[in-house]
């Protein structure tokens, strides 16, 4: 059974590569593992020990914190790791698209388009 923890570090580790633009070939190869292993992670399947997640944390330019943001004692408790929290932004690939695209935009654009984006959803 996946634990909740895994698969949470797991989902961040895609999150993260995913947003770099980075293949799982291309992070293995960069930490020294194979591509399917970088899937076991990404899934929960299989526990990240502490030197693989510093290494993969330096090649995807995050801190070890990182994988642990939004953690919560309480989701921890809530139930099985399989099941997909309802607000989870990180496991909804449109959702994931939109936000790589928005940073791809030039600043002073995407300062503007967040300016019309907040008045649209003050209006809805």
């Amino acid at each position: 059974m996946k634990h909740p923890v895994d698969v949470h570090v797991g989902k961040r580790i895609r999150h993260r590569r995913w947003m770099l633009g980075m293949t799982q070939q291309q992070l293995g190869e960069a930490v020294g593992i194979k591509f399917q292993q970088i899937q076991k992670y990404e899934t929960g399947m299989n526990r990240v020990s502490a030197s693989r997640l510093w290494d993969i944390g330096r090649v995807l330019d995050v801190s070890i914190s990182f994988f642990f943001e939004g953690l919560d004692a309480e989701d921890m408790a809530a139930g099985p790791a399989d099941q997909q929290p309802a607000g989870d932004l990180l496991a909804d690939k449109e959702a994931l698209e939109l936000v790589r695209s928005y940073y791809a935009i030039p600043e002073e654009q995407r300062r503007k388009l967040f300016d019309l984006a907040r008045v649209l959803s003050d209006v809805a």
